[in-house]
């Protein structure tokens, strides 16, 4: 089973012979080639008639987007703030002198 699907930047496809996802971040028509990265970060070019020889099918990106910046624990997104008080928050504009 080949695929008729065209490489288009940003979007994810879903490698049937590996069983993992990729995006296609760039396609050079002047080479013929179509770079990829997967979701572990990375980055691999493939020939354009290769691709057309491939098994994959345009797939949803992960929900998890914390893939290629190696971050293993959940605190470690940078989306929570659990442990700043209020001082903590005023001291940038306290260093300017006398506020209140």
């Amino acid at each position: 089973m080949t695929t008729e699907t065209d490489p288009i930047v940003g979007n994810w496809y879903y490698h049937h012979d590996k069983g993992q996802r990729f995006e296609v971040v760039a396609v050079d028509n002047t080479t013929s080639t179509v770079e990829i990265q997967d979701f572990d970060g990375n980055i691999d070019a493939i020939d354009l008639e290769a691709w057309y020889d491939m098994e994959i099918d345009l797939c949803e990106p992960p929900e998890n987007w914390s893939g290629p910046m190696d971050i293993g624990e959940i605190d470690d997104y940078g989306t929570e703030v659990t442990d700043t008080d209020e001082d903590d928050w005023l001291e940038p504009y306290n260093e300017f002198g006398d506020n209140d």
